[in-house]
């Protein structure tokens, strides 16, 4: 049995596709918006000319639009990690970019393969779709974690700015002004859009629950019992602080011990995957005697699933709950 290229033609036009993808983004859109910029998105296109009104409305059509897009059916699965990820393209647009690579991984396959043609369309829409979906969930997953390491010191922030005397809704503009993205993008829209008469508890409601964090939540609930009630919003801004960053500590701790059991599930799916290019690598015909056995393919797609249970399982087992 010889070594087939396949394999490897398929994962590198996967790669392309994912690169693809950042590359017209970054083209469309330019270099700010990248996360953790030490001048924020929101500034920078102010610097360029544009309004605070015309940068606040652009801010909220990227960020509201792929919420607002759940029930295009299929386009749900992708819609609240975009939403997450803040991606700038629209729900048209991203559909139509899931369009171009696959396409183009059509095309690179049919060069590079001689598989037949409805397996070659089969897999231009899988890499295409998946090599998109695998972008956005990273970035999505790369923004969520910034924004969470980020909230004490924004918190820690607002409680310096208060205890100064500085009004809450000031204490919110410096936040906007001092932290990198993306938090800082995220804070400079709730600055904008109080300014133009908003509720802040309103506004930090809407964006917690936007972006699902529960700690945003804390912190919409504790501004909005002080508008209420009265009382003293350093104190319990502090407070919260010291509980975000205790959590966020807990976080850490409880990933550091399950890094083992998750590395430990990817090294017993992979193994038998390395165990056999090993095998064909040492002795390629070593298969040959049972490729024509009528439970070899059927074999082949058990065990393919067998692996892909074991990996799920195994990140069942140890996504904890905090």
């Amino acid at each position: 049995m010889q070594l087939s290229a396949e394999p490897v033609i398929y994962l590198l036009i996967f790669v392309g596709v994912v690169v693809l993808v950042e590359g017209i983004y970054l083209v469309a859109f330019g270099k700010s918006i990248r996360l953790n910029n030490q001048v924020n998105r929101r500034l920078e296109m102010m610097e360029k000319g544009s309004t605070r009104e015309q940068v606040l409305e652009q801010l909220r059509k990227e960020l509201g639009q792929h919420g607002k897009s759940k029930t295009i059916p299929l386009y749900s699965l992708l819609a609240e990690k975009a939403q997450k990820a803040a991606i700038a393209f629209s729900p048209k647009q991203l559909m139509l970019i899931m369009a171009g690579p696959a396409f183009f991984a059509f095309i690179g396959l049919s060069v590079g393969t001689s598989t037949p043609l409805a397996a070659r369309a089969l897999a231009a829409i899988v890499i295409g779709v998946g090599g998109v979906f695998f972008w956005v969930n990273k970035k999505a997953a790369t923004r969520m974690g910034l924004i969470e390491e980020q909230l004490p010191d924004a918190v820690e922030l607002m409680v310096r700015s208060l205890r100064v005397g500085h009004p809450f809704t000031s204490t919110v503009q410096i936040v906007a002004q001092e932290i990198e993205d993306p938090l800082a993008t995220e804070f400079g829209i709730i600055a904008d859009e109080c300014a133009y008469g908003r509720d802040i508890g309103e506004a930090l409601k809407e964006m917690a629950e936007r972006l699902d964090v529960q700690d945003l939540r804390f912190l919409s609930v504790a501004v909005t019992i002080q508008q209420q009630s009265g009382g003293n919003l350093a104190e319990v801004l502090a407070g919260l602080a010291k509980v975000i960053r205790a959590r966020f500590r807990l976080f850490r701790r409880v990933k550091a011990i399950t890094a083992e059991a998750q590395w430990s599930g990817k090294f017993l799916s992979a193994f038998p995957l390395l165990a056999l290019i090993g095998t064909l690598l040492k002795d390629p015909n070593y298969y040959d005697g049972v490729l024509d056995h009528p439970y070899f393919i059927p074999a082949c797609f058990f065990v393919g699933i067998m692996l892909t249970v074991n990996l799920v399982v195994m990140r069942f087992l140890t996504d904890i709950k905090v």
